[in-house]
């Protein structure tokens, strides 16, 4: 697994006081007992943690933790291929 993953991992395993062993890629959020109100929050975290931005539209369709890992990862590429506009 990769850092962002196990970073994943541990935001779910905290806000869900589970152990992050329980927490599989192919996990769902149903099985992991996330309701809308937990899925709201953790966008909040990640896009603390790494200054992306999850479009709401998005948010609906993550549905595993793979899912929210490949969102990560797309979004941070995106970040880095667009460039500072900062003056």
């Amino acid at each position: 697994m990769n850092s962002i993953a196990d970073e994943c991992i541990a935001l779910i395993a905290k806000q869900k006081s589970i152990s992050p062993e329980q927490i599989r890629l192919e996990s769902t959020f149903d099985e992991l007992a996330l309701d809308s109100l937990d899925r709201v929050s953790l966008a909040f975290d990640i896009e603390e943690k790494y200054e992306i931005e999850i479009p709401e539209d998005q948010l609906g369709r993550i549905k595993t933790v793979h899912d929210m890992v490949a969102g990560i990862e797309e979004a941070l590429r995106h970040k880095s291929a667009t460039p500072s506009t900062s003056v």
